[in-house]
């Protein structure tokens, strides 16, 4: 089975995949751990501002501690995730070294920073971090503009641009982002959401 590739704008409304036609395409290619730097120190924050910060575009997430109460707000986001084609850093912004390294990077304009319904992280990090976060490409719009009806999603787009099945773990996200220590699995989930959207992006560019 193999979906549209949107190369360019359509008048006409295009379905977005279902969860069954998905399921039936063979798993995208994520990174591995060793493609994955966690950012929690000064040092690494230094180390990952240098590399990142000569790429045109990055893929973008943020992952906060769930609340399960109602009324109770929001302390996160507790993790940035950031990406290019060939790696990914997630950033605890526990550390005020890395929160601080992380506010420049969303700052820089001339970087786009490319993800999937980005609304709600951007105003956790206007509340956190204290700044406006710079060149936010939401790439649902993008499928919009390309005649997709609903918005797409990393599942959607990675199917539709790349006819396979991008896996997430349910357990992964609902887990506890505040942690000091993440798991691999947590390290794997942020990094990959990142990394599939500057994959997106740059098959639509």
């Amino acid at each position: 089975m193999r979906f549209m590739n949107p190369q360019g704008y359509s008048k006409e409304k295009l379905a977005t995949p279902s969860k069954e036609a998905i399921a039936e395409l063979p798993p995208f290619d994520r990174l591995g751990l060793d493609r994955i730097s966690l950012v929690n120190t000064a040092a690494q924050a230094r180390e990952a501002y240098a590399r990142l910060v000569d790429a045109p575009a990055w893929g973008f997430d943020t992952e906060s501690k769930p609340t399960f109460q109602v009324g109770e707000a929001s302390t996160g986001p507790h993790v940035l995730q950031l990406a290019t084609p060939e790696r990914a850093w997630v950033f605890q912004l526990h550390d005020p070294h890395c929160s601080a390294v992380a506010a420049e990077l969303l700052a820089l304009s001339g970087i786009d920073k490319a993800g999937f319904g980005l609304g709600d992280d951007k105003k956790r990090i206007v509340q956190k971090l204290g700044l406006e976060p710079q060149g936010v490409l939401e790439l649902n719009t993008v499928f919009h503009q390309r005649g997709y009806r609903k918005d797409m999603g990393v599942k959607g787009a990675v199917a539709v641009l790349f006819n396979q099945r991008f896996i997430k773990s349910k357990k992964a996200a609902t887990s506890n982002w505040a942690n000091l220590r993440l798991t691999e699995a947590q390290l794997v989930y942020a990094a990959n959401d990142a990394y599939a959207a500057i994959r997106v992006f740059n098959a639509l560019s």
